[in-house]
């Protein structure tokens, strides 16, 4: 897929977001989310699959914030625990001053409002027995918002905003294309008006000639709207291109934060600098060195000692199996989990 540069430090157009842009919107505190495994007579815990291991970071109103990791590193699971769609095991989820992770059922509806999803695949995450305009106007109904006419000319508005005609509202999601249907699914994340959007690999089950209009239409309803938007990819040039900022994962655990420019350029953490050695460069003249990480990645069901990554890491010391390292920032903005100062 080929994408333009983006231009940096965009103004964000939303007259209502611009006050309260700088201020932060999420705060996620050692968010845990274990899935137990049974077994025996009694069904008993007998181990846990460790999903997302005391994940920490905060968002700022109006930030776009990429996550990025092989399959099996939790980026999905982290972020559908987050918007409770996914019970957390431990932690907390700070919303807009409020810990949603201690809310009830009925206290977090409210919340829904403001805390959308786009998901993955547009085939599956739509139903397929609702037209268009009962697929979007189902989270107006439930909110009670834009009654009357007044719904079938937002659900217009939402249709032309993502690139659809109006006209075709009364159809099923069989009679569009994927591209087509995942804009469906983005008119549904922002038909209730959301303030944070959690993108789950939002192109990736798009053909490449459509996954760059996607990813630009993404692009300037966040600018427009102001949204505070958790990117989650596995493309490396999609998520520098749209994202101010990247959360790098493995096995359910942050290795490194930074922003998007500095962290392609400058990688800190050895598993950084692996996926980025992978990511190809679209000029056959430069050539770039690439780091094979040896084995699978580990069973989240009985992860190494310490550090998690040590096991494929081609500086791995003895002291990385004793010592579990911490996040830290080792220069402004920039944060990574590992014990080695003397590597990268």
């Amino acid at each position: 897929m080929t994408v333009a540069t983006r231009t940096p430090d965009v103004a964000h157009k939303n007259l209502k977001a611009l006050p309260a842009m700088g201020e932060t919107l999420l705060e996620v505190n050692k968010l845990q989310k274990f899935f137990p495994i049974r077994g025996g007579l009694l069904s008993r815990v007998v181990a846990n699959v460790q999903a997302v291991d005391r994940v920490t970071f905060k968002l700022k109103r109006g930030e776009v914030v990429g996550v990025v990791g092989e399959s099996g590193s939790g980026k999905t699971v982290m972020g559908r625990t987050i918007l409770r769609l996914l019970e957390p095991t431990g932690g907390e989820v700070i919303f807009n001053g409020t810990d949603i992770t201690k809310l009830s059922k009925n206290d977090l509806r409210d919340y829904r409002r403001e805390m959308q999803v786009i998901f993955q695949d547009p085939f599956a995450s739509l139903n397929p027995r609702m037209t268009v305009s009962e697929i979007i106007g189902e989270a107006l109904q439930i909110h009670n918002l834009h009654p009357g006419k007044g719904r079938v000319d937002r659900i217009a508005e939402l249709l032309t905003k993502v690139g659809l005609r109006p006209e075709n509202m009364g159809r099923y999601p069989h009679e569009f294309s994927g591209g087509q249907r995942q804009r469906i699914g983005i008119a549904r994340a922002l038909a209730v008006d959301p303030a944070f959007i959690v993108a789950d690999e939002p192109t990736s089950a798009l053909d490449v000639s459509i996954q760059a209009q996607v990813v630009n239409l993404l692009q300037d309803l966040q600018e427009e709207l102001g949204l505070t938007v958790l990117f989650i990819a596995h493309d490396l040039a999609v998520v520098e291109y749209i994202c101010d900022r990247i959360i790098v994962m493995y096995l359910g655990k942050i290795m490194e934060i930074a922003p998007s420019r500095e962290l392609n350029r400058n990688p800190k953490h050895p598993y950084t600098e692996a996926l980025l050695s992978a990511a190809p460069i679209p000029d056959p003249s430069i050539k770039r060195q690439r780091i094979i990480l040896e084995g699978d990645i580990p069973s989240p069901i009985n992860p190494p000692s310490g550090c998690v990554f040590r096991t494929r890491c081609r500086y791995a010391i003895a002291e990385c199996a004793q010592v579990e390292p911490e996040l830290r920032e080792v220069s402004p903005g920039h944060f990574k989990a590992c014990i080695r100062d003397d590597i990268l």
